[in-house]
């Protein structure tokens, strides 16, 4: 990767960093740092990935921020004809490398696991983000790190 690449990859992390830290979701802040890329406006972005934070909707399923990564590698590698079976693999295909190096970098994908909290579904009282929030979540670091192999992965790409 080029330093300029690197570059871009950096402002692109930072970018969702502050949408997070701004009071949007992990899934939101992860697909609008991209979005704009695929001529997708912030706030029809926001619209789209809203259900998805807190492992959808607080349910504490797939992470949010994978979540938002996987939407962007849907708008990077569109499988739009049923017929095209190659789109769908090569969708399907990054949707799980980037999963994997999820995966390895944070030890798993699932938002309870990452949390290491058993929260009841139905909990739907957003936490207050505060320092005591920073230090007892990992989603700062779930965020950067989805947008950094997204980007990664949208970089390396031959489209």
């Amino acid at each position: 990767m080029t330093h300029q690449q690197d570059k871009l990859i950096k402002e692109r992390v930072q970018q969702a960093l502050d949408f997070f830290e701004n009071g949007y979701n992990c899934s939101q802040s992860v697909f609008m740092a991209y979005s704009d890329l695929y001529n997708l406006d912030s706030e029809t972005a926001a619209k789209i990935a809203s259900s998805f934070g807190g492992g959808m909707g607080r349910l504490r399923e797939v992470c949010g921020a994978v979540s938002g990564m996987f939407m962007v590698l849907g708008l990077h590698y569109p499988a739009t004809d049923v017929n095209d079976k190659k789109a769908k693999t090569t969708n399907y295909a990054a949707v799980q490398r980037t999963a994997k190096e999820f995966q390895n970098e944070m030890g798993s994908y699932i938002c309870d696991d990452l949390l290491k909290t058993k929260k009841q579904p139905n909990d739907t009282i957003l936490s207050e983000r505060n320092t005591k929030y920073q230090v007892l979540r990992p989603c700062n670091r779930c965020v950067a790190i989805a947008a950094e192999i997204v980007g990664e992965e949208i970089l390396n790409s031959n489209i």
